[in-house]
Order: C-alpha cells, then structure tokens, then sequence
C-alpha cells in the first residue's frame, strides 16, 4: 500500500498499482504525453488524477453535462483564473481558449513535469463546438513540442474516447502516447479500502456487499462504520432519502446521449442470467438487425456493463453470447426496479432466505468471471496462455451452462463451477454427479480432446465429507482476496 505526501497531510493511495506505475513513468518520462483515461461512471478517474498527481498538476477543467459551448467556455475561463490567478479575457471559441491555456503555460517558470487535466471530455466537445480540433491544434502545435507536459484527457463516456480520440482519423490520429482503462477495485483493493476507513468487514461480507455494489468506489464511499452488509444495503438503496435511490436513471443518462436502446438492452439481459447471443437479443426486443443496436452492444462493453464471451468451440467460431455483468444493474432489475420505496429494513429481510441465496449463486459467478487472473494464480498457471470463455448446452435437456471456462495452451480446459456458502460445502453424491455429467456432456458437444478439470470455486471451501472424484482442483475466497501487486508482471 503506497502512501505520499500531499499538500502537508499524508494521504493513504488505495490500490490501482498498475494505473499509479503508468502515471509515474509519464512524470518521469523525457518527453511530452498524452493519456487517456477511460472507465464506467463513479469508478474513480477524477479521483486517482486528482489525488496521486495533485502537486504536479498546473491546471484542471471538467466539462459540465448538458450545457451550452458558451456556460463550457465560461467554465474554462474560471478555471484558468484560478489555475492562473490572473484575470483573462474571455476566451470566444476553443481555439481561443486553447490559445489563453498555452499563454499561461509558457509563464509557468519551473522545469518539473506540468499536468494539464481535462475531465469529461465528451461533455466539452459537443457538434460543433469544435473543440476536438482546437485540442488537435494545442497539442501538435505547441505541447508535443515541450517534454516538460503530460496532457490527461478522461472520459465516462469510454466509446466516445475510443472514436474520437484514440481512434481519430484527423489530427489526433496516433497521438495518445498512453491509454490507461479504469477498472472496478477487485476484492483485495476493496478490502484495503473498506479497513482504511476502520469499516471492520470479514472477506465473506465484504463479497456480499461487492456482489451488489461491485468495486465501484463512488458506492463503497457511503459505506458507515458499524453496520452489517445488509443494513449498509438498505442505506444506500432503500431508505428513505438513500443516496443512490436514484442512481440507475442518472448513471445511463450521463454517459449516452439517447439511452432508451442501451437501456432495452440492458433490462433483456438482465432476464437471462446465461446470456443471450446477438440473434437471440435482437429476437428478444422484437426488432430486427440494426447497426444502431450494435453500437449500442458495443458501448455497453466498452463502458463495463456487459460481457462479450465467446463461446467455447473446438471447430468454427461458435459465435458470443452477452451478459450483463455490472453488478449494480444487475441488483437493481432484480429487486430495487421492482420495490415500493422507501423500504428501510428490505434488503435486512431477506437475509439469509430465498431470495439472497439465489442473489447470491447467480453474482458469485459474475465475482469469479471478475477474478479469472486471481483464479489462474491460484492453479499456478498464470504464465500458460489462456482463453477465457463460456458455454452453454445447445443439445442437452437439463439446459447445462458454464459461465468461465479456461480453456489452457498445456491440453487443458478448465471448467469452473461457482459456489458461495458462508460454511464449507459438501459435495455429496448427488452433486458430484451432477458435476461429472455436465464435465461429459461439454465433452460430447464441443468434441475437444483436451483433458477436462472440474475447477470448484467455493467460498467457505469444502467439508472434509465432500465427495472430489470430479473436482481436479479447489479455489476459495482467500484466493481470490489475491494482492493485486502479486499479480503484476
């Protein structure tokens, strides 16, 4: 755990290893850059850039949702004031703007790395604002130039950067230097978060709540010291008042500009927990092929909602399926969407009964799909290429499904069922059972001839009684709680 000096006080830097090494190598690099920072809405970007490279940055603007290019500019203008402390003219167009920003960065005197940091970036580049192409021109004809600048841009909106920065064909075509993805916390960062906070949670109540909220820290941040994961549940959701009661509405609004289509598709999927291929989708919202449709698809995987897997196939390509994977939406359609609010003791009631345990079955396995690299540390073959997939029985009545497999370069699959238990399992016979005949069955359908190993993913682990004449291998919690710095190259 990395901790740096901030301003006079001492400011602890949660997890992010991978992202805080990339931005160290760009202060430290002898030459300009440009970044793009990307990542589903209240993941932490702003956050991360603002705190671990608050002392080099010389200026900071974020662009305001729905506004006009004229309340953006007055934005800018504010900004650059108090960045600069000197009043300006106000800028009449981005070009202009640009051009103020490059006259109060030659005043700066000092030779350290200057952090220039624009948030939001597809707020402030609305049609015809122009504002992609004053960026274009501020970076070729004057920061690219200087060693001494490291340009951010950041974005919620992760296909709008893609289109329109990393893979622009004008200017800006090849000038991001890196591109840096913001992912959710995995288990073992929200646990250094949650203790960071003095919020005393064991590794199974710390997977509950992630199986609710995921590793999104803008919702782990309402957390309160002192309350169990189901009364913390019902404080963000269902109490009167709750902070995120409205969250599904402003999450998807903020990030497309018409999200009815991503939002039929985000609420089939969400009725088919095994996914549905593209055809099937289609077919389910009762439309026909579309590339608006696809488009959408593809900025919901982009932005982390959903999941492409292909489906595993030992002959053709056997197509993909999508699933929702986003572990709010997900508990959103499946009980807040459908609950008479406020309900301060909802979530408190259904502990430990029907609907938290199917709850529970069905997110575990999107927590495992979540921690593939943790799982492949664990059967010590993180150095073997991989492809992860999943399958499901087209010929099979009993409807057999498998959401991870691991499908290795050393002539092994492997077929990881999920289990989540506060106590051990116990693989009885009936169960063991089951797991050989869908091993067999997968073995029938997909015709591979690599050898088969039932991987059991359990939570509490196993009892000593259990039955593992299918299980080749066990991984628990505690494994997938791995130190993400472990897991670096």
């Amino acid at each position: 755990m990395l901790s740096i000096e901030l301003r006079g006080r001492q400011m602890e830097v949660i997890g992010r290893e991978t992202e805080k090494a990339a931005l160290t190598q760009c202060l430290e690099a002898k030459r300009p850059e440009f970044v793009a920072i990307y990542g589903r809405r209240r993941i932490g970007k702003t956050f991360l850039v603002r705190e671990f490279l608050r002392d080099s940055m010389v200026f900071s603007l974020t662009g305001a949702v729905n506004v006009s290019m004229r309340d953006q500019l007055r934005i800018f203008d504010e900004a650059i004031e108090d960045w600069g402390g000197k009043k300006q003219v106000p800028a009449t167009d981005w070009l202009d703007a640009f051009r103020l920003l490059k006259e109060y960065i030659k005043r700066l005197r000092h030779k350290r790395k200057k952090v220039i940091f624009i948030d939001e970036v597809p707020w402030l580049a609305t049609q015809k604002s122009g504002f992609i192409s004053a960026l274009d021109h501020f970076w070729n004809s004057f920061a690219s130039a200087r060693e001494d600048i490291t340009l951010i841009i950041c974005g919620s909106a992760s296909s709008w950067i893609t289109d329109n920065v990393i893979a622009n064909r004008g200017g800006l075509h090849n000038r991001v230097t890196r591109q840096i993805r913001i992912e959710p916390f995995t288990l073992a960062e929200c646990e250094q978060y949650y203790h960071s906070r003095g919020i005393d949670l064991n590794r199974i109540q710390i997977t509950q709540l992630y199986m609710i909220i995921g590793g999104i820290p803008y919702y782990m941040d309402y957390a309160q010291k002192g309350l169990s994961p189901e009364q913390i549940v019902d404080s963000l959701f269902f109490v009167k008042g709750a902070p995120l009661a409205n969250e599904f509405s402003n999450l998807y609004a903020s990030l497309f500009k018409s999200p009815e289509r991503h939002l039929s598709i985000i609420e089939a999927l969400g009725k088919k927990a095994s996914g549905l291929t593209q055809k099937e989708l289609f077919v389910v919202l009762g439309i026909k092929p579309s590339g608006t449709y696809s488009k959408a698809l593809m900025e919901l995987e982009q932005c982390g909602f959903i999941r492409k897997a292909r489906q595993f196939s030992t002959g053709r390509r056997n197509g993909s399926i999508y699933q929702l994977t986003d572990f709010y939406t997900l508990f959103y359609l499946k009980h807040i969407k459908s609950t008479s609010l406020p309900n301060a003791r909802y979530w408190q009631s259904k502990g430990r009964k029907g609907a938290w345990n199917a709850w529970n079955g069905l997110a575990f396995e999107r927590v495992c799909v979540a921690h593939v690299e943790e799982i492949k540390v664990r059967l010590g073959i993180s150095g073997v290429a991989t492809e992860v997939s999943a399958w499901r029985s087209t010929e099979s009545a009993s409807g057999a499904q498998i959401d991870l497999v691991i499908n290795r370069d050393d002539g092994i699959v492997d077929l990881c069922e999920a289990k989540f238990t506060e106590k051990p399992f116990t693989v009885d016979a009936a169960y063991d059972q089951k797991l050989f005949d869908k091993r067999e069955i997968f073995r029938e359908e997909t015709r591979t001839k690599k050898a088969l190993h039932t991987v059991m993913v359990s939570a509490s682990g196993l009892t000593e009684q259990s039955r593992r004449g299918t299980i080749q291998a066990l991984v628990t919690l505690n494994d997938l709680f791995a130190s993400p710095s472990s897991l670096l190259p």
